[in-house]
């Protein structure tokens, strides 16, 4: 009796030890699978949502996400209003649940800032451009591969303003 007692024993120690393994893991697993989440994965997840996002230190936009892409976030500010903004313009963002999408297809990954601007141009939008420090407003001419090329209103200024993506904060419509 005294030796089933005593492999009984083991066998339970062993067990134990396995469900520690597993339990360890587990949570490894987990925290690998937190770390791969992008910014963006969680946008895409958080759609429809109202979001506030802090954008070149202290500008906040704030409304509903109604559209995420790798390189760009979509709010609608007001019933008229859309904020295109770029992902790298953000400081910060409240209001992301904290799960990804799953992985935009081969189409949606490709939709780069460009592709957007190229709509706005398209529907000859006048816009708000917020870029650096400047504060502008046109309508995109055209958009080149790093910058867009922006255009007064009224056309009373001869050229414009070519823009560079990479000092782009938000550009609003409506």
């Amino acid at each position: 009796m005294r030796w089933e007692s005593l492999f009984a024993d083991m066998e339970a120690q062993l067990a134990a030890g396995r469900l520690a393994d597993v339990r360890a893991d587990v949570a490894e697993l987990a925290r690998a699978e937190r770390a791969s989440i992008t910014l963006a994965a969680r946008a895409r997840a958080s759609v429809g949502r109202p979001v506030r996002m802090l954008v070149g230190g202290d500008d906040v936009v704030e409304g509903e996400l109604v559209d995420a892409a790798p390189e760009w976030l979509l709010l609608a500010t007001s019933p008229v209003r859309r904020a295109l903004v770029p992902l790298a313009a953000a400081t910060a963002v409240d209001g992301l649940v904290g799960h990804a999408a799953p992985a935009p297809g081969a189409v949606e990954s490709r939709l780069g800032l460009g592709h957007a601007l190229r709509a706005l141009a398209r529907d000859r939008a006048v816009v708000r451009v917020r870029a650096g420090d400047a504060d502008l407003t046109g309508r995109i001419e055209r958009v080149g591969a790093d910058h867009l090329d922006l255009a007064d209103v009224d056309g009373a200024r001869r050229g414009g303003w070519a823009v560079a993506f990479t000092t782009l904060r938000v550009v609003q419509t409506g």
